[in-house]
């Protein structure tokens, strides 16, 4: 299931707000959408018009040529995403919108950081892959659900971290 609370918060960084608030609040719906050189402007447009806070969205290719996936995550409750959605739908550029918010699917998020070399050994451990090593610092990548990746980065940043970013989940619906 995607994880929709955030990583326990570490002294190094802001806290996001009480689980239970982003449980409630945060969405993540799952929109096929046209290709078009305009067509994530207009979906990102549409929802900051209408005051929600968008967390992340994440755009790839899907199964159809011509045709993207998109998952949008929200902070917006059940009744803001139902008038979210019909405004989307609206667009000619969608094809289709699922609300995936606690439904089984897989679900993944990526963070790349720099931290010092040093502490590579411990995060390697913890199953990153390092992708460059360098007189300032080595870049590793981490990939899995919500939690973990929350979980790694506050890992990161008790041991050195020198820079750091964080995908958004991308989501498919589960088959079994």
């Amino acid at each position: 299931m995607i994880e929709t609370t955030p990583p326990k918060a570490a002294t190094a960084r802001p806290a996001l707000g009480s689980a239970e608030d982003l449980a409630v609040r945060v969405r993540v719906l799952s929109v096929l959408v046209d290709d078009g050189s305009s067509t994530l402007s207009k979906v990102s447009g549409l929802i900051r018009r209408r005051g929600f806070h968008v967390r992340s969205i994440s755009v790839g290719p899907s199964r159809h040529p011509g045709r993207s996936r998109m998952t949008l995550t929200i902070d917006a409750g059940h009744a803001e995403t139902d008038q979210v959605r019909k405004q989307l739908e609206r667009l000619v550029e969608v094809i289709e919108i699922e609300d995936v918010t606690g439904q089984l699917v897989h679900s993944r998020e990526l963070v790349v950081a720099k931290v010092k070399s040093a502490e590579v050994a411990g995060l390697v451990e913890k199953g990153a892959k390092v992708l460059d090593t360098g007189p300032d610092g080595t870049t590793v990548e981490f990939a899995g659900e919500g939690k973990d990746v929350g979980d790694f980065i506050d890992d990161l940043f008790q041991h050195g971290v020198l820079d750091v970013a964080r995908s958004g989940p991308v989501v498919l619906r589960r088959t079994a």
